[in-house]
């Protein structure tokens, strides 16, 4: 006859040893969910990085770009009596969603669901060229009614690509005297 004690011995192991294989399957499905959740968060940054792509090669946002880059004022009160919405509602419209889909590119940026290289490569130029142009406007409408967090994930991203920009090509703005002044005066010296 078998001891009691002993049945009570391979009880005791057999249960260990079911821990120890429960606890090798828990690791081993953790290992599989966090290559599945990388897997998932690259094929979600790519097709992302896609969408975005088809955005900025678009022949209507370098249109929208382009007519952003020439309009032209003086100063603050010429501007709004250029291109403000009750004065110009088609140019605020085209101003204001394009700047609007920067501001979304510079949160979605703080978030982490893009990264800077990608943008960087993708868009600096009108990104941060857009900022230069149109920050001394925005400073003017944040002191009103717009707020001082109005596009303020937009600034973000400009000056972060900006930074971005002047470590990859330090000599960028070596010979171009007038351009250096504009780029100071949106993001300060570098």
């Amino acid at each position: 006859m078998v001891d009691l004690a002993l049945l009570q011995s391979f009880s005791y192991i057999a249960g260990a040893l079911g821990v120890c294989v429960a606890a090798v399957y828990y690791v081993m499905n953790l290992r599989v969910q966090q290559e599945n959740t990388r897997e998932t968060t690259r094929n979600r940054k790519i097709a992302y990085t896609t969408d975005i792509m088809k955005q900025f090669d678009s022949k209507e946002f370098c249109r929208r770009w382009i007519d952003l880059l020439h309009m032209q004022w003086t100063d603050f009160e010429d501007f709004k009596s250029k291109y403000d919405d009750e004065v110009n509602p088609d140019n605020f419209a085209d101003r204001t969603s394009f700047m609007g889909s920067l501001d979304v590119l510079g949160y979605q940026y703080k978030a982490g669901l893009i990264d800077l290289e990608t943008m960087y490569e993708l868009s600096w130029a009108p990104i941060i060229m857009t900022w230069i142009k149109f920050k001394p406007i925005m400073d003017e409408y944040r002191k009103g009614d717009w707020g001082t967090d109005s596009f303020a994930n937009f600034e973000y991203l400009a000056r972060e690509l900006w930074r971005l920009k002047a470590k990859k090509v330090p000599h960028y703005l070596e010979h171009q005297d007038t351009m250096r002044a504009r780029y100071e005066q949106a993001f300060g010296k570098m």
